[in-house]
């Protein structure tokens, strides 16, 4: 399964950023870290159910998590 970014409004209070986080676990998803730069976490779970969580109220942006490299 794989793994993916998410990141909240920054404006989301932290209820709001765990209530983000319920509906990613409510949605078969396993939360793996949670940001304290960024309002967000990782989470692993079925592609299928990335839709979802991208219509969150509470959520900016989801991507997948990959290597990043630099030049």
């Amino acid at each position: 399964m794989p793994t993916y970014i998410v990141t909240c409004k920054p404006d989301a209070t932290p209820e709001q950023v765990a209530a983000a986080k319920k509906h990613a676990t409510d949605q078969g998803g396993k939360i793996g870290h949670e940001y304290n730069l960024i309002k967000g976490f990782s989470v692993t779970f079925d592609s299928d159910a990335v839709t979802t969580l991208e219509s969150n109220e509470h959520v900016k942006a989801v991507e997948l998590d990959q290597e990043v490299k630099t030049q």
